[in-house]
């Protein structure tokens, strides 16, 4: 379930990025991936944590410069115009509030696709098949991503893999100047100095420069899936140049599997082997959307809370 998972990844973050020594010292993970030939070397060492309201993180260095290029290649004759989830219906619709180009690559497309997959996984301790595809966005002069929530507003979209619990935006290119990734309503934004460097947009907010190879790791919902508002966040103008980047949003659940199951099917099952132990614990009234579902949406564990 969700909430188990979120207290893991805080845990986990909580030891990983508190530990004064950690920026003493050479600490390489290797983990070995089912998909990709060699060990994923992830480096602690390389994360800065920039803010924990929203929970925010930067790695250094996260793409080679010959990955970025590669991922750059593979979109550029590809492009069509970003769109944008409509609130109501959940349908892709273009809009003035993002002007960005773009285009997705399939999952595992090559061999260097599924390696940065993997190394994703590594990082944020959250299944690949949790992942939608990478997509690959162009930003050219005066273009531009108003600030959003990366979380659903409709239940449309929760319906595959739930709420996106993450998101991963690398830097394919260095921009010369704005395009910077700005969140207004982080509570870090009051200590962060800024000079002229940054765009007027940028100072209104906690702003990262997009730095080619550096990749951004926040977190749209709170460590018990409540969604946090503090997420915030848009891509300022390009003022001067062009900028490149490749987004992976993450799911609470996997996102391989459509949640669009007929309920008068007859089928009565359990999506997890732990539902009965859930149940027990009384998550079916304390999460019931999870555990039962509703009219719109497929709940989890059906069977254990005799919903059907």
């Amino acid at each position: 379930m969700e909430l188990y998972s979120f207290l893991t990844i805080s845990l986990y973050f909580f030891l990983l990025y508190t530990q004064p020594s950690q920026c003493m010292r050479k600490s390489v993970l290797r983990l070995k991936s089912d998909t990709v030939a060699s060990s994923l070397e992830f480096d602690p060492t390389r994360v800065t944590q920039l803010s924990w309201h929203p929970r925010a993180f930067l790695y250094e260095g996260f793409l080679t410069h010959d990955e970025c290029d590669h991922l750059i290649e593979m979109a550029k004759d590809k492009l069509e115009q970003s769109m944008v989830a409509d609130n109501e219906s959940g349908k892709s619709i273009p809009s003035e509030f993002r002007t960005s180009y773009g285009m997705f690559l399939e999952k595992a497309q090559d061999d260097i696709v599924a390696a940065i997959e993997a190394r994703i996984a590594a990082w944020t301790f959250l299944p690949i098949e949790n992942g939608e595809s990478m997509q690959v966005l162009r930003y050219e002069l005066g273009q531009k991503y108003e600030p959003h929530f990366d979380y659903f507003q409709d239940k449309v979209n929760q319906q595959r893999g739930g709420h996106r619990i993450a998101t991963v935006l690398m830097y394919l290119s260095n921009v010369e100047k704005g395009g910077e990734t700005v969140f207004p309503n982080s509570k870090a934004k009051l200590r962060q100095p800024k000079n002229d460097s940054f765009s007027e947009c940028a100072q209104t907010g906690y702003a990262v420069k997009p730095r080619k190879g550096d990749a951004l790791l926040f977190f749209s919902l709170h460590p018990d899936a409540l969604t946090d508002p503090l997420s915030l966040h848009g891509s300022c103008p390009v003022i001067e140049g062009e900028k490149w980047s490749a987004t992976k949003w993450i799911h609470v659940r996997s996102f391989n599997k459509s949640r669009m199951e007929d309920p008068s099917s007859g089928d009565c099952v359990d999506d997890d082997v732990d539902c009965p132990g859930w149940a027990s614990a009384g998550e079916c009234k304390k999460n019931p959307l999870y555990m039962a579902g509703d009219q719109d949406t497929m709940g989890h564990c059906r069977k254990s809370c005799n919903v059907c």
